[in-house]
This record gives C-alpha cells, sequence and structure tokens, in this order.
C-alpha cells in the first residue's frame, strides 16, 4: 500500500510491517497505526528512527533505543499491557523491545535534543502490535566513574 507522508513523500508500505498501537501515543490518541523509518548508511546500524503515523501524515517521531544514550528500563508490565502487546507468554518477552521518543529542547538561544523518559514506547517486534508506558515515577540509578579525586 502507498502513503503520503510530510517527511518522506510518497512511501510504500508493506502491511506485513504495520506497527499497531490500539490506544494511541499520549496526545495521539487518534493515530494508531505506524511504519520505521530509518535511513541505511553501508555497514552501520542505524541509532535512530522515524515512528511515521499512517493515519496522519504530518505525525512523525524520532525514536531511539535508551541504550543508545546510556539508558536501561526495568518495566513492569500490567496483565491488560501484556494483551494488548499479545504476549502469551513470560517466554515471549524477548520479542519486546523498548524505544524513546526523542524532541526538541529550547532553553533561550540554546537548542538541543531531548528524550521522553517518563514515557517510553513498548513494541512487540513480532505480533507488531505497541503500547505507550507511563511511568508514575523514574528510578534512576547512576553510576559514576573516571573520577579523578575521591568525593
Amino acid at each position: 500500500m502507498k502513503v503520503e507522508t510530510f517527511l518522506f513523500g510518497s512511501v510504500e508500505v508493506d502491511p506485513a510491517q504495520i506497527i499497531e498501537f490500539p490506544q494511541g501515543l499520549v496526545s495521539f490518541e487518534n493515530d494508531k497505526r505506524f511504519m520505521l523509518i530509518h535511513e541505511t548508511n553501508v555497514g552501520q546500524q542505524p541509532v535512530s528512527f522515524t515512528l511515521q503515523s499512517l493515519d496522519s501524515p504530518h505525525v512523525a517521531f524520532q525514536i531511539i533505543e535508551p541504550a543508545a544514550l546510556g539508558f536501561t528500563y526495568e518495566l513492569e508490565l500490567s496483565d491488560a499491557e501484556t494483551v494488548q502487546l499479545g504476549l502469551a507468554s513470560p517466554a515471549d518477552v524477548g520479542d519486546v523491545v523498548v524505544l524513546m521518543i526523542l524532541f526538541k529542547q529550547e532553553n533561550g538561544a540554546t537548542v538541543g535534543v531531548g528524550a521522553n523518559l517518563r514515557a517510553p514506547l513498548v513494541i512487540n517486534t513480532k505480533t507488531r502490535r505497541g503500547l505507550q508506558k507511563l511511568l508514575p515515577k523514574l528510578r534512576p540509578s547512576v553510576v559514576l566513574s573516571n573520577l579523578s579525586a575521591a568525593a
């Protein structure tokens, strides 16, 4: 199927590659079907991807694996979330990936990129179903290394 997008123009989408978010994403509840797009550089793994809505051509998010930013998640899924992702057994957790949405940060004249740590995307790569997990509280684990002086 062919889909028109704002960023990439007309794109051919294999229906088997569509990722469905049954509840949509925060503030984008009507966008339920997405595809992943990334530029391929020969010999390099993609670091970030574009999550393009198939329901709204102007809706697209830059997403990244948390490990690329030195961040890891330990998430507990509710029974409803497990059903939503299509996880039939605990062994299926190997089919799940966690990704973060990037956003533009502006602080006066300084512009940067931030990551939404409190609402990661959880996607079952086998069933191609996902959800956005809202975390009420982050429990960061910080490790300091290469310190030049004792604290």
